[in-house]
């Protein structure tokens, strides 16, 4: 623990949304101190976001070298995959990070303290350390950024041997046999992804109609299709019932969306159905902060909680459960806090990602969305086939969907599923920002050959005039 006790800022927590809002604060000359129970870096760059996408970077390489490698001149007899050096990697990828962590925080002078943090009073935070030695710090504000944790079912109690969270999918050395996973959102569908590139024979049960119930319907029914075609069993509109481990294996029960029973014995089970926040034990009664039914911190418009002086970011203040909105946050709360003028959150302008191959990536409405609020809308759906690039990559599957008002010609929604969605999103996202028309979008000249002209042509396709279909 460090020696000194006062400060500005005290950020318990210190995931994207925490370690942003320290360093933030601190380039703005606060005296800045951190609490983390855990490493630095939080879920997300420990055991979430940057391990999960090493090992989609590797299950991507396997597949293109079983499926493509003789295409590309790349010969190879008896190709073997192993699952442990792809793990050791993803490793190795959280542990360099964590490390840029510490050094950010000291570069920018931000004091990190290692423990639990509770509050324990008006501008105070006490600090419990792994050997049980307690300090309490002062801080003239507070956030609370203490994240979330893998939803536990009643019907499926993670154990991380048997029955695993996203934490033990992460930690696995080798591929089982058989893997069953519960719930197809990023999550699942990513873990699916990983499995089945190593060699598991996969089965997805998810209760909502579609696989990424969040995505538009016809970006979720061409996953499913995608995944099937790969050997995948995907069942929607099932209800999941039980998981009841035997020996060294798990016995799962779950009804179709037919209401026909089944009943599967396999390796493993990944519970994949959500998140819940880590609100349960930070002192928020301590000093009355106020959560709603489901646990999340109420905040408003500028993350302040009803306590002055005490805000919150992330998955534990609810709405979108992604690393960049928490991010996002810790910015616009420390500005907005300090009088610098930030802007607030646009929620409704939050990109959503999933690293799968193909990717998906949508921001804004769904087409379903659009109609359903009474726009008037013109649809534009371009195949990747019609893009250069992508034909040449080897990765051509997939589409680019642009949703539009007539009247204003405004970008309701764009959802993209294939080569690197997830970077090209983000176009969608600052045209949205910046009020551009669809015709903006495709007036700004896009390189050639690259995989954002698929952008382009996007919107020239939802106009009525692409060039290329």
């Amino acid at each position: 623990m460090a020696d000194k006790t006062n400060f500005d800022l005290v950020v318990i927590g210190s995931g994207p949304g925490g370690y942003h809002a320290a360093i933030r604060a601190a380039q703005l000359g606060q005296d800045v101190a951190c609490v983390e129970a855990e490493k630095l870096g939080g879920v997300c760059l420990n055991i979430g976001c940057i391990p999960t996408k090493a090992l989609l970077t590797s299950a991507l390489l396997a597949n293109d070298m079983v499926n493509s490698g003789a295409k590309h001149g790349i010969l190879a007899d008896n190709i073997r995959l192993d699952m442990g050096p792809a793990q050791e990697r993803s490793r190795s990828v959280a542990d360099q990070l964590n490390k840029g962590i510490g050094h950010l925080f000291k570069k920018n002078k931000v004091t990190p303290f290692m423990g639990h943090g509770r509050l324990a009073g008006q501008g105070k935070v006490e600090v419990t350390a792994e050997d049980g030695s307690k300090t309490v710090i002062t801080g003239k504000n507070i956030i609370i950024a203490t994240g979330s944790r893998p939803r536990d079912l009643p019907i499926l109690k993670i154990d991380e041997e048997m029955i695993w969270s996203s934490t033990g999918a992460l930690m696995q050395k080798s591929a089982p046999e058989t893997l069953f996973i519960v719930g197809s959102g990023a999550i699942g569908m990513e873990f699916a992804d990983v499995y089945d590139a190593f060699g598991s024979k996969v089965t997805v049960v998810e209760m909502a109609p579609n696989v990424l119930p969040l995505e538009d319907e016809e970006v979720s029914k061409f996953m499913e299709r995608t995944f099937k075609k790969r050997g995948m069993d995907i069942h929607t509109g099932a209800t999941f019932q039980n998981a009841e481990i035997q020996g060294e294996k798990v016995k799962v029960t779950f009804t179709d969306k037919k209401g026909e029973a089944h009943e599967m014995v396999v390796d493993r089970v990944l519970s994949a159905v959500g998140r819940v926040p880590n609100t349960e034990d930070v002192g928020l009664d301590k000093v009355g902060v106020k959560t709603d039914d489901r646990g999340y911190v109420i905040v408003d418009d500028q993350l302040r909680t009803n306590v002055p002086g005490v805000y919150s970011i992330g998955d534990c203040a609810g709405k979108q459960l992604l690393a960049h909105k928490a991010m996002h946050e810790g910015v616009a709360c420390i500005e907005n806090m300090l009088g610098v003028g930030h802007h607030t959150v646009d929620y409704d302008n939050v990109p959503n990602a999933t690293y799968c191959h193909p990717e998906v990536a949508s921001v804004g409405m769904t087409e379903k969305q659009a109609k359903e609020a009474g726009y008037d809308v013109e649809v534009g759906k371009l195949p990747w086939v019609a893009i250069g690039r992508a034909v040449a990559s080897g990765h051509a599957d997939g589409f680019v969907k642009v949703i539009r008002d007539k009247q204003y010609s405004e970008i309701l929604g764009a959802h993209i599923v294939g080569p690197h969605a997830t970077e090209l999103i983000a176009e969608f996202v600052i045209g949205r920002h910046l009020e551009s028309t669809v015709e903006e979008i495709e007036q700004a000249m896009h390189p050639h050959p690259t995989l954002s002209e698929g952008v382009s042509e996007g919107a020239l396709h939802v106009l009525g005039r692409a060039i290329h279909i």
